[in-house]
């Protein structure tokens, strides 16, 4: 074998190993990306969880149907689980069996059309109000002492948030808007953005965000800003009145150290 054979032949073997060494690199990393939003998400693979859904409330609506933008929320739900390798049980929000904490629950829409969503927030979040009635039909959301009324042009309003469940149980996601629009929007927040949310509450806490959706009329659910992190306010339970039962305590908000990025 001559000297530039050989040269040729050491050089081919070390453009293979260095090619394996960087497709190894990328799937270890890609792997330890993948078991942090598995953490944080409490779907570990081969794991179920529920996605609780509202059922419209529009006159004449079929008592078992979604609006649509409820329905595109799911898809990108649903290919959330899939990417952990987790499958997903769906139920309407009279229907979710009872417990907390055995399984992951996704759950959204306003707590006016989710009874689960109400449940989870009078228990998890309780400094956090909804309005309904004929008074304020709106769905506006107060928490910390603050109103958030929905317009059509100028802005909608959703709560993303995740409840740890008590003896580390698997969490439960809320996301809770104002309109259909703002469910979809707050759905794929969570969709595009859990990496940096468990970098910054890490994979065990509780956390309340409230998001806007800039001119859903214009943009629909793809112009999102965050207004603020109202974890504080909303686990703050109003004083109760003298003589009443204490309630139920909600979830601590535990914000571990973040971890480091791959």
């Amino acid at each position: 074998m001559t000297d530039g054979l050989l040269n040729v032949l050491l050089g081919l073997l070390a453009s293979a190993i260095s090619a394996a060494l960087g497709w190894l690199g990328q799937s270890l990393r890609r792997r330890r990306r993948l078991e942090r939003a598995r953490a944080f998400l409490g779907l570990p693979a081969g794991s179920e969880c529920l996605i609780v859904v509202n059922r419209s409330i529009g006159t004449g609506a079929h008592p078992r149907t979604v609006t649509r933008r409820d329905a595109f929320a799911l898809m990108e739900l649903a290919a959330l689980v899939k990417e952990c390798g987790a499958h997903a049980d769906l139920v309407a929000h009279d229907a979710a069996p009872r417990g907390l904490g055995a399984r992951t629950e996704l759950c959204f829409g306003g707590p006016v059309s989710n009874e689960r969503m109400a449940a989870h927030l009078a228990w998890g979040l309780p400094g956090v109000t909804v309005s309904s009635g004929l008074a304020r039909p709106d769905n506006t959301i107060t928490v910390g002492g603050r109103s958030y009324a929905a317009d059509p042009e100028a802005g909608e309003y959703v709560l993303l948030a995740r409840l740890a469940t008590p003896e580390d149980g698997r969490p439960v996601f809320l996301v809770s808007g104002q309109t259909g629009t703002a469910n979809h929007a707050g759905v794929r927040h969570l969709v595009n953005h859990h990496r940096r949310l468990a970098r910054r509450y890490g994979t065990d806490g509780t956390f309340a965000l409230l998001l806007k959706v800039v001119n859903p009329a214009a943009y629909g659910p793809d112009v999102v800003e965050e207004v603020a992190d109202v974890t504080a306010a909303a686990l703050e339970r109003a004083p109760a009145p003298p003589g009443a039962p204490a309630p139920a305590s909600a979830p601590p908000a535990r914000t571990p150290a973040p971890t480091a990025t791959a």
